[in-house]
């Protein structure tokens, strides 16, 4: 193995590392904010920052 090989493995094993750390996607869009229910469009979760913020404090306070 030459130094690009080496280099490419250590790369690769890195990004492998990283992907593995990575935060969850989070739940799945449902057509409705997920804090307070009003109507969104799919992709969206939630309808306001203020609402993601609030759902992100409520879920991070179970964990």
């Amino acid at each position: 193995m030459d130094e690009a090989d080496i280099t490419a493995a250590r790369l690769e094993a890195e990004m492998a590392r990283l992907l593995t750390l990575r935060r969850a996607a989070g739940p799945e869009p449902t057509g409705a904010c997920l804090w307070c229910g009003e109507p969104v469009e799919k992709p969206l979760r939630w309808c306001s920052v203020e609402c993601r913020d609030d759902w992100e404090r409520a879920h991070a306070q179970r964990r």
